[in-house]
Order: C-alpha cells, then structure tokens, then sequence
C-alpha cells in the first residue's frame, strides 16, 4: 500500500503573468459586491497592525471600478480620520505617472484604462511620499506581485525613496512563487489580504 504525494501548488499553478492575470481577474469578478466590500473591510481592519502609522504623506489608488478592486475609499476615510496626507495619481503619456495632493478641491474623473485620476491640483514628488499601497491582482510568498501588465507602478515605485514602504493589498492568498521576474519588478515590503498581513 502506498500513499499518493499531493500534487505541489506549484506544479498545477499557471507559469506566466498573463495566465495569473487572467485566472485572477476572473476569480474577482466572481466575488459578489457583498463579498467583496466585506473583504475590504477585513482588509482595512488588519492595515492597522501596519508599523506605517506615524508616516505623514500617503500614496493611494483610487479602485477601477470595472476590474472589481479592492475598495480603497474605505482605507481613505481611515487615513483621513488620522489626518494623514494624501496623495493620488494621473497617467501620463510618457507611461508615467504624476502625482497630487488629495484635499477637498480636487476634482476626480475617470482617464485610461478606466481609472480614477485627479484632474490637476497641488504636485507632490515621488521621493516625498513615505507610504504607497499597490495595486495587484496576485502576489507571491517573496512579495513580487502580478499587476495589469502595464508597468506604471513598477516605474514610479523605483523613482520613491529606497525607505518607501509598499503596500499591496489582495482579495487572495499568496501563490508560492511568481515567475518569471525582471529587473524592473520592484518587491512590496507588506501585503495586506482579508486573513493576514505578510511582510517580505
């Protein structure tokens, strides 16, 4: 008699970006709105355990509507009610991205690719900014991430301080590893999912 070896994860797991990125867009849009803004909600509650509490200025993405993000309008109000400073960003057509204050004048509507973005108003560098949550759609063990594939955050996080903390926030569990990884993936420092935050 023997006992069959489970099949490791990361045998059965697809092995490009584009496979991750299609399996787990679907995978979020198959969540319901009330499961989404409960997980949202679980997330928000373990972004306090986060040591970035006593940082000043934060980036955040404002969520796409379409592609069933997380919804960071709920971390805003948090990061509001601390009196945190707020910063948003446009998309440029150099594939980069600029990068404003967030107060009670600034106007948002929707630019490329469906996302929010700021139309003008107070310019903040990106070498100012102590704290960015990323957007994803999965991550690894290591903290390398599977984003839309076209490398906006990859480039404007390599242009932050090197003691900028990166954020990532999922609906999912970490995959074992994602492959293949370039140079220019820039690694988050945590990433928050509705059962666990996980520093890399």
């Amino acid at each position: 008699m023997y006992v069959r070896n489970k099949v490791s994860l990361s045998v059965i797991m697809p092995t490009t970006k584009d496979q991750l990125r299609k399996e787990y867009l679907e995978k979020r849009k198959r969540l319901s709105q009330e499961q989404r803004d409960a997980l949202t909600l679980d997330i928000v509650n373990r972004s306090m355990s986060l040591p970035v509490w006593d940082a000043a200025i934060f980036h955040l993405f404002l969520p796409i509507e379409k592609q069933c993000e997380v919804d960071t309008t709920v971390l805003l109000t948090l990061l509001q009610g601390r009196d945190k400073q707020l910063v948003v960003s446009k998309m440029t057509s150099e594939r980069g991205m600029e990068h404003f204050l967030l107060t009670d004048d600034t106007r948002i509507t929707v630019g490329k690719w469906g996302v929010p973005e700021p139309i003008g108003g107070i310019p903040i560098a990106s070498k100012q900014i102590d704290v960015v949550f990323v957007p994803l759609i999965i991550f690894d063990l290591i903290g390398h991430r599977v984003g839309y594939g076209k490398g906006y955050y990859d480039r404007f996080l390599a242009t932050c301080s090197p003691e900028t903390l990166k954020v990532g926030l999922s609906f999912f569990e970490p995959l074992n590893k994602i492959q293949p990884i370039s140079n220019q993936d820039i690694p988050l420092d945590y990433c928050i999912t509705p059962k666990k935050v996980y520093a890399f």
